[in-house]
């Protein structure tokens, strides 16, 4: 069964992608925050991270760095997740290692294909 971890601040998102996630068979775990993702992670060493970047106290581009240098956990896929929409941070995210980033308001049946294509 193949691994996610969700990291954002806001219920309403965290529900509906964990709901859909777990429809679709994947294993899902869940943080609010990057420090909180990070010990999930090191713990469960999920295939892929759907990462929010605006989030308290540790924001999604110091966990992304984070998850890159740890051994354990460099191979895993990110993709960040974000309201963040201007080119700048869209090449950030990607700059620092993330495999994709997708602006939110998003579709979660793209999400969903994006999701699979990364992890096949």
């Amino acid at each position: 069964m193949k691994k996610i971890l969700i990291v954002d601040d806001e219920p309403n998102i965290v529900m509906s992608l964990e709901y859909t996630f777990k429809k679709k068979n994947y294993d899902v775990f869940i943080a609010r925050d990057g420090g909180e993702a990070l010990e999930i992670a090191e713990e469960n060493v999920p295939d892929v991270v759907l990462l929010d970047i605006m989030m308290p106290n540790v924001d999604g581009y110091e966990t992304l760095r984070q998850i890159k240098q740890n051994d354990k956990l460099k191979h895993t896929k990110v993709v960040f997740l974000s309201a963040k929409n201007k080119a700048t941070d869209i090449e950030k995210g990607l700059e620092m290692g993330a495999d994709k980033y997708l602006t939110k308001p998003f579709s979660v049946k793209k999400l969903v294909e994006e999701i699979n294509e990364l992890l096949e």
